[in-house]
Formats: C-alpha cells, sequence, structure tokens
C-alpha cells in the first residue's frame, strides 16, 4: 500500500485477481500489507487543505489532467495542519454516488471520513473518485470498474481516520501502524490522516499526487496486487512499491500504468 484536496494535482501525478482479502503496506502475512513510517525505522505494515467544494453526484470522466488548478502562489510558507491523535472511531458517509468507471466486474465503495475531522467526506469523495476514473489507474487493467456508492451493500470503503482509529482497527487484523500508515484489511482502505495532509518528505511539494498513490496501492492490495521493487534506476517507481521506505533510485510515480497504458511493476517482494 500506500504505510498517498487541494485546488491543483501538480508535477507527478496530476499533469491533471481477487477482490476482498486483508492487506496493508508492510511484508506481513501473504494476506496482509501496511506501509512503514517515513523514517523507515518500524516494520512495513501496513492528508493541504481541502478542494473547493463540487458535488460527489457528478460522475467523473477519466482523464490524464485535473480539472482544477492552483489558484496562484502564496508568498507565506503554510503553517502545517493540526493532525489529531486520535478520534471518536466513528464515520460520515460522503452523500450521493458516481457513475461506473471501467469495464468488468463493478466493485461498489464508499468513502468515509471519521467525525470530528475538519475534512468535508464530500471533496475527499471528489478525489478519490478522480483517482479511481484516471486512465492511469486500475481501469486500465481490463476488468476492474469502480461506482462509489452511498450506501447498500458495497466492495470496499475507503475510511479517512486519525492515526489512532487507523492504528485501531487495521491492528484488529494483526497490523503494526504504528501511528503513521495506511492499511488494506478486509473491506477498509484505511488511510491514515498524517499521510492524507503531509505525505511523505518525497511528496511533500505535491500533497494530492501522493493521494493518488495512497489509494492506488491500497486498492492495488484490495485487487490482489502484492509489493514490488523498483525495477532499476531513473525508472518510474511502481505504484506497489513500498515508496515510503525509499525510492531506490527510482523516480516518483504514483499511477499503477503510464500513460501509454503500460503497467509500471517490477521485481515481487517476497
Amino acid at each position: 500500500m500506500t504505510v498517498l484536496g487541494a485546488a491543483g494535482f501538480a508535477t507527478v501525478g496530476w499533469t491533471a485477481p481477487q477482490t476482498g482479502g486483508t492487506r496493508a503496506d508492510a511484508n506481513a502475512e501473504p494476506t496482509q500489507h501496511a506501509e512503514s513510517s517515513p523514517a523507515a525505522t518500524r516494520p512495513t505494515y501496513r492528508a493541504k487543505p481541502a478542494p473547493p467544494h463540487r458535488s460527489p453526484s457528478s460522475s467523473p470522466k477519466p482523464s490524464d489532467k485535473p480539472s482544477d488548478k492552483p489558484s496562484g502562489k502564496s508568498s507565506e510558507k503554510p503553517s502545517q495542519p493540526e493532525i489529531p491523535s486520535t478520534g471518536p472511531g466513528t464515520f460520515t458517509t460522503a452523500s450521493g454516488g458516481s457513475g461506473t468507471v471501467g469495464k468488468g466486474r463493478v466493485l461498489r465503495y464508499r468513502v468515509e471520513v471519521e467525525d470530528e475531522l475538519n475534512l468535508s467526506a464530500a471533496d475527499v469523495a471528489v478525489q478519490v473518485e478522480h483517482i479511481l476514473a484516471d486512465r492511469r489507474g486500475w481501469t486500465t487493467d481490463g476488468h476492474s470498474a469502480f461506482q462509489r456508492v452511498p450506501s447498500g451493500t458495497t466492495d470496499f470503503v475507503v475510511r479517512v481516520a486519525t492515526p489512532g482509529t487507523v492504528d485501531k482497527i487495521c491492528g484488529q487484523y494483526g497490523l503494526e501502524t504504528g501511528g503513521e500508515v495506511n492499511c488494506n484489511v478486509a473491506q477498509n482502505v484505511m488511510v491514515n490522516l498524517k499521510r492524507w495532509l503531509l505525505a511523505t518528505p518525497v511528496y511533500a511539494k505535491d500533497v494530492p499526487s501522493y493521494r493518488a498513490l495512497i489509494i492506488n496501492h491500497e486498492v492495488g492490495h484490495f485487487l490482489g496486487h502484492g509489493h514490488v521493487d523498483c525495477p532499476g534506476p531513473g525508472k518510474p517507481a511502481p505504484a506497489m512499491m513500498q515508496q515510503i521506505k525509499g525510492m531506490h533510485g527510482c523516480e516518483p510515480n504514483v499511477w499503477p500504468y503510464d500513460g501509454d497504458r503500460r503497467y509500471l511493476t517490477g521485481p515481487a517482494v517476497s
């Protein structure tokens, strides 16, 4: 996984088989994956202000570029957002839904944000919709389709939560996320608020792109993809690479496929 809004999707990513299982971004059991911390001192188990509000009920159209652009540059360095260490453990679900993107089996998902956070579930839902609809995303595999729903039966749930709540939910499946990283366990794509707002040092100036990496990495685990390593110096880092642990000579990249729809991968991590 990755243990990846803002008005603009910048530089790296936004120049805009079996589902289920228990995964997180780390070297854990075959059915689990979790990311390590940016300092890479923990085992590898498996948030920039929100964008202008847009209705999450509109269906995103696949594109290689985002529809939003930065409104301008500030002469003052923005302050770091405050990250609560934990929250109530209850969630608000984004209302509305999206059309279906992709071909093949339609995977229905919800987007939820933990209560008492200064984060709009509707805004998060818009970002997730556009990430999953991007032509460089998982729909390019030819058999994965996605549709966001507000209720009813779902295949997976994207949940943005405080570090403590992520730790609790991931820990229920034996994963140590250490207050730092994301995970995919069962139907839960758990997104650590710290990573959603701050990204990692490599992506600190391009937080929206790191959000795409979070979603692509963790949904990739849900789809059955495991971790891979850097394929070689100067090559794009695969989305399923644990980039939070280091780039190992690879160039930053947040998408499973490139602009020519070629799958970006590397040697499997045992």
